[in-house]
């Protein structure tokens, strides 16, 4: 009983856990900076790989932030949302996920220092808003116009592999990137558009990576339906027929009475005759290999065979179209209006033995909007591993192209921004100028990163790094082989502008977000970190 004689009065259900005011917000940090804690050592040329295995016993072994928090069986919901950071980086810029999340961390480590010395998280909120806005104005002046040069481009893919598995042959691969998006990029209206699913990637293990081979055309992973087919056809005239060659069903249910043999003989010879039909049709139209997206009956695959028809049934619908875009051909859904004007154009259409499989390439498309890549790696792991790398660095390689401009990497760009908001912080009043003091001193995180994750003394080279910028060197970046600071242009390391922009700007939002929570009312069933080891519901989080 209370003192004033009145009972208790119970707003939560029971089992509801409340947390509220300081403890729920160091409590959602502190998880926050768990999950930036656990992706932190892949950062940067030198960052190493984590193997990660799930509950079926599946292996990934990855430095790909985004793989690596989407992997990961996260139960705390402040540490969810630093997970959003990473997926969005992703989804915009391809690259910059691992940046993005090690900011978010940095940032709200910063904010606790502000909030121990009893800045408002209010303030603190504004003064990183002010600051992100100010670094988001200020990129424009370090970025570099690429004039879609094609070395500026491999430079970008480049960066984008180094650190990852494919980074031994970063300039094998960095070529093949730069080929296929040039290959699929279209300009409309003045603006630049590049469709990354023009380029379909198949992956098969076996071989060594530099087996991997662009191909200017579609690589189908079916193989053809009869063995007397032609195993290659040079010159290819390629129907596009999205319909069944087989005798088709009734829709309704009928019935069909015979009475005499020889009108069985005659029902038979009906059927034989509608399929030939339809072969003639394809011939007709002056047809030499035919892609399928349903079924062909085994007596249609006999006549195409006779007649040196190379045919290739129950194609995928995403490969019927990046078809039709690579061979200029239409894809036909009745065959009676199948006609030569419908039909696709390519240098050669053959069969080949990948690793276990058969695979049909479509080569040498006069103007192919769609391109194949074909990755190849020596064990499945590596081939996945391949796989991510390389969609990083088609990603980054189609937003530098998309953009036209560039920034230099190796934490030069950030180091910059932080020095150019230090001098803005003073130009503004009030306690916002404290934040955004803590804003820049947040963004030397990356650098820092990169420093520590290549063995070198973080503080030394972080100094170094200040004092360059400081006497004016802009373009200084950290030298993660050597150690020291070296000019990043003329070491040609550089990024997209908009893998920074956004991970600038997605770090600053979440941070803000988790800031501005001070109260947390979790259901029964959902873990909320008090009773979870001290880490935010992170106990069992340990990389």
């Amino acid at each position: 009983m209370y003192g004033n004689g009145q009972a208790p009065i119970f707003i939560l259900k029971d089992g509801t856990q409340r947390t509220r005011g300081r403890s729920a917000q160091s409590n959602n940090i502190a998880a926050a900076k768990a999950v930036a804690d656990a992706v932190r050592s892949t950062l940067g040329p030198k960052g190493m790989d984590k193997m990660l295995v799930d509950s079926m016993g599946d292996v990934v072994i990855t430095n790909d932030g985004a793989t690596i928090l989407k992997e990961m069986d996260i139960d705390h919901p402040a540490a969810k949302m630093i997970i959003e950071v990473a997926k969005t980086q992703e989804q915009h810029c391809y690259d910059g996920t691992t940046s993005a999340v090690v900011l978010s961390g940095e940032l709200l480590k910063r904010s606790e220092d502000l909030i121990e010395q009893n800045v408002h998280p209010t303030v603190i909120c504004e003064g990183f808003r002010l600051a992100a806005e100010k670094a988001v104005e200020l990129l424009e002046g370090h970025g570099i116009a690429t004039d879609n040069d094609d070395a500026v481009l491999t430079e970008v893919a480049k960066t984008a592999l180094t650190g990852k598995s494919a980074g031994a042959v970063k300039s094998f691969m960095a070529d093949i990137c730069v080929r296929s998006v040039n290959a699929v990029g279209v300009i409309e209206d003045d603006e630049r558009i590049v469709d990354l699913g023009d380029i379909k990637v198949e992956k098969r293990q076996g071989g060594s990576i530099k087996d991997s081979t662009l191909i200017d055309g579609i690589l189908l992973d079916k193989e053809r339906v009869h063995a007397g087919m032609p195993r290659s056809i040079s010159n290819a005239k390629i129907a596009l027929v999205n319909s069944a060659i087989e005798v088709k069903k009734t829709e309704v249910d009928a019935k069909i009475q015979i009475t005499d043999p020889s009108q069985l003989a005659l029902f038979l010879e009906e059927e034989e005759n509608y399929i030939r039909g339809l072969v003639e049709k394809i011939q007709a139209a002056g047809a030499t290999v035919l892609v399928c997206q349903k079924g062909i009956d085994e007596l249609a695959q006999h006549y195409m065979a006779k007649a040196g028809i190379f045919a290739v049934r129950r194609a995928k619908k995403s490969d019927m179209e990046a078809l039709s875009k690579a061979t200029s051909g239409r894809i036909v859904t009745n065959l009676d209006d199948l006609s030569s004007d419908d039909l696709g154009h390519a240098a050669k259409v053959e069969e080949r033995k990948i690793g276990e499989s058969d695979m049909t390439f479509i080569t040498g498309c006069p103007e192919a909007k769609s391109v194949s890549v074909l990755l190849r790696g020596g064990t499945e792991h590596v081939v996945d591993e391949i796989r991510r790398a390389f969609d990083d660095a088609v990603g980054v390689v189609s937003v530098a192209w998309e953009d036209g401009a560039v920034l230099t990497g190796g934490g030069s760009v950030l180091a910059a921004l932080s020095r150019d908001l230090r001098t803005y912080a003073e130009t503004v009043g009030g306690r916002e100028q404290m934040a955004i003091e803590a804003f820049a001193s947040a963004l030397e995180i990356i650098p820092r990163t990169l420093a520590e994750n290549a063995g070198l003394d973080p503080v030394t080279t972080l100094i170094e790094l200040r004092k360059a910028h400081a006497d004016g060197h802009s373009h200084a970046g950290i030298n993660v082989y050597e150690g020291g600071v070296v000019d990043m242009k003329e070491a040609n390391v550089v990024e997209p502008m908009r893998v920074v922009e956004q991970a600038i700007q997605s770090a600053t939002e979440t941070a803000i977000m988790i800031l501005r929570i001070d109260d947390v009312i979790s259901s029964k069933g959902v873990s909320m970190g008090d009773d979870m080891g001290g880490m935010g519901g992170m106990g069992d989080f340990q990389m």
